[in-house]
């Protein structure tokens, strides 16, 4: 996977400050190995229905066509990623306003005032379909959704997997992207060499207390997959969940010493850890 912007300075030089009294920098590495099997959609205001059946259209549309396709290559093959502007709301204009997270590359980033990644190139062509300027708001991810339900955005576009309790916000379009979550480790950990497949990993999860603490995404599918939730089918672990604004943190907290793992959704944990280990 190509390297991608939006790690930011702040965690570099942190991450730089590592290697300053002459300690061997820390590396990660994704144990690759698919814990879960989502389904990504975006997350439509209820009182717009029209809104809901317009997007479905532009999804099939986007993938009959090959545009999807074209979108994920510049994330994931040798594609050249184009940045998004996001116009400034206004009442009086005809607006498409997208609710986001914008550090959870490589679906939403920000590079200056500019917004890049997958969901953000489709959120600029749906609004193009649709006629309608283009709005972005940077927000929290457990405000996302929210955000959508109380009307204050159309739409949701986030790396949102399809749950029954965000339903309870927004109506979800058809899926256009498939998820999993994944553990990332210090590059020295040996302990998941052997497994196989998700139980096996599970096994070694199961072993643990609370003292081996695990970073997540705070509000991600990776937070609920930790503590466990009857609805999603996750029994959860006795480990320590510890959340974070994004899986960045989560990862430079990894290399400081300061977690046992990190579980996130799987491709910003390929891209945070080249990009990390690119810097040490």
């Amino acid at each position: 996977m190509k390297k991608l912007l939006a790690i930011g300075i702040a965690m570099i030089m942190a991450l730089a400050s590592l290697t300053g009294c002459g300690a061997e920098a820390k590396t990660a590495k994704v144990i690759e190995i698919e814990l879960t099997n989502e389904d990504y959609a975006f997350g439509v205001d209820k009182t717009q229905p029209e809104l809901l059946e317009k997007t479905n259209e532009f999804i099939a549309q986007i993938k009959a066509d090959g545009t999807l396709d074209e979108i994920c290559n510049k994330y994931f093959g040798d594609g050249t990623p184009e940045a998004v502007v996001s116009a400034k709301e206004d009442p009086s204009k005809d607006q498409l306003v997208v609710a986001t997270n914008a550090a959870f590359e490589p679906f939403e980033y920000k590079d200056g005032d500019n917004y890049l990644g997958i969901d953000m190139e489709i959120a600029a062509l749906l609004a193009k379909y649709l006629g309608k300027e283009l709005v972005i708001q940077h927000m929290d991810f457990d405000a996302v959704c929210l955000a959508v339900g109380q009307q204050k955005c159309d739409i949701a576009m986030a790396g949102l997997t399809i749950s029954e309790d965000r339903k309870e916000y927004v109506n979800f379009t058809d899926s256009y992207y498939k998820a999993s979550q994944k553990l990332i480790v210090t590059a020295d950990n040996t302990e998941f060499d052997k497994c196989t497949d998700a139980a096996s990993v599970e096994a070694i999860f199961n072993q643990k207390d609370t003292k081996t603490k695990v970073g997540v995404q705070t509000g991600t599918t990776g937070q609920i997959y930790c503590e466990g939730d009857e609805e999603w089918g996750f029994t959860g672990f006795a480990m320590e969940c510890v959340g974070y604004k994004n899986g960045s943190l989560a990862v430079q907290d990894l290399l400081n010493g300061n977690l046992d793992y990190v579980i996130i959704d799987s491709a910003p944990a390929a891209c945070i850890t080249e990009a990390i280990n690119a810097v040490q």
